[in-house]
């Protein structure tokens, strides 16, 4: 939703776009199931890459970095094209460096922070791949996307976020020449959010106007949240845009501040938070879906006419655990119908009730957001929040607003937990374990008659 990553905690480890070679990449193996039908599922050889933001660029020369904690290197990036030119991604090691491990075959654990020899590396974000050189495509409509998940070990104001994007498949080598790395380096980023934290877009460096940790430039696309959660709360959320691939923007285009609602996404997006939505004791530790287990999650993308080239009419949820399937939670606010569901209609009851603008059906909701569902790469991260410390997720937001009014509340955390200096300071041994991802047919990927 309101995702900005402040990923680098230590200066040596920044994007590039020529490839060095200090470090041979080796990409984790996470193989996933793919269902033709209930019990009629085939394994998947698929592994993860690093997001290039995450890695360490240097010149190509030699070991200079070209992106420190005080800004760009002058010399080796005095404009975004030279920049690109200059400077090389190289590989990662994913344990020692970022946290990232697989406990077993189709588990992968993300540490939140992790001290290694340069100081300390904060989140991670990793795209899952079909080969060594592309991203694994999927195509949602009427199918289900399921996984399991352990948030026990994450706090408030922490996200462990599991979701879409709309990428290019070959990371924007084929589009962006000056690209070298693509998606085996975990290139071509973009989210709802068109975030301007993106050091290189369409292969050059977003030095321009570099301030505060931002460029000039966003890298826009649409995004579906299947999983922003911690331990206390979770949402799952549809983010059109009027873009129907990787998109740089710039200026009005980005949506930044008070042109929120006339940028090319829908920032807000149309989220379902069962406690958000009315239903408090749904969620979170020894509750109906107890926080302290590992929980399965099923998302069911549902079109109009049942077919793979339908019109997605609605977001179904589901929830397994101890055996028992778990329908979600109803909404309970007077002026929303009481469904467990994102459909046009609920969308537009909920923005209604809560006074927020419907720029979700603005950018034509579902039907728009169904378009770009037939491509999209699978991101799987951890994050902490620099710009309003993940109150929008687990506690109120806006801050200052009363609590008490419909909308506001989201979870039970208090607002100061998540600013980033005390959350990482207070649960640097925080993680989350994604597991056992299945992808197929609706109804054949869990047992959905438990």
């Amino acid at each position: 939703m309101f995702r900005t990553l402040t990923a680098l905690s230590f200066a040596s480890l920044v994007l590039g776009q020529q490839v060095g070679t200090n470090t041979a990449e080796k990409h984790p193996a996470m193989p996933i199931s793919v269902c033709t039908a209930a019990g009629s599922c085939k394994t998947e050889s698929t592994a993860v890459t690093l997001d290039a933001n995450w890695r360490w660029t240097h010149v190509t020369t030699g070991y200079t970095n070209c992106f420190g904690g005080d800004g760009w290197n002058a010399t080796a990036c005095p404009d975004g094209k030279s920049c690109a030119a200059n400077c090389a991604v190289d590989g990662a090691d994913y344990g020692k460096t970022y946290g990232v491990s697989t406990p077993s075959s189709g588990s992968l654990r993300l540490q939140f922070v992790t001290k290694n020899d340069n100081g300390k590396n904060v989140g991670s974000r990793l795209y899952l791949m079909a080969s060594e050189t592309k991203y694994r495509l999927f195509n949602l409509l009427n199918k289900e996307f399921t996984l399991d998940v352990d948030v026990s070990k994450l706090p408030c104001g922490l996200n462990g976020a599991v979701y879409f994007s709309e990428m290019d498949e070959d990371g924007g080598l084929k589009r962006f020449p000056s690209n070298k790395a693509g998606a085996k380096y975990g290139t071509g980023y973009c989210d709802s959010q068109c975030p301007g934290d993106i050091k290189f877009i369409n292969g050059e460096a977003n030095v321009d106007g570099w301030k505060d940790g931002a460029g000039k430039f966003g890298a826009c696309c649409a995004e579906m949240d299947i999983w922003e959660a911690n331990s206390d709360a979770t949402a799952y959320t549809p983010h059109p845009c009027k873009v129907a691939e990787q998109t740089r923007c710039e200026g009005t285009d980005c949506g930044n501040g008070d042109e929120r609602y006339a940028g090319l996404c829908d920032k807000d997006g149309c989220d379902f938070n069962s406690f958000r939505m009315g239903n408090q004791d749904f969620y979170g530790n020894g509750m109906t879906v107890d926080t302290t287990k590992p929980i399965t999650i099923v998302t069911q993308f549902i079109t109009n006419d049942g077919t793979d080239a339908g019109t997605l009419s609605a977001i179904n949820r589901f929830y397994v655990q101890g055996g028992k399937v778990i329908p979600n939670s109803l909404t309970v606010f007077e002026g929303i119908d009481p469904v467990n569901h994102i459909s046009d209609n609920y969308c537009k009851q909920q923005k209604t009730v809560f006074g927020d603008n419907n720029y979700f059906g603005t950018l034509g909701g579902l039907a728009t957001m169904g378009k770009s569902l037939t491509k999209m790469v699978l991101v799987l991260s951890v994050w902490d929040d620099y710009a309003v410390s993940m109150n929008w997720l687990d506690s109120k937001f806006p801050r200052e607003a009363d609590a008490t009014k419909p909308g506001v509340a989201r979870g039970r955390c208090e607002p100061t937990a998540g600013e980033p200096a005390t959350v990482e300071a207070a649960h640097p041994d925080a993680y989350v374990v994604y597991s056992n991802i299945k992808f197929g047919a609706i109804n054949s990927t869990f047992a959905a008659g438990n």
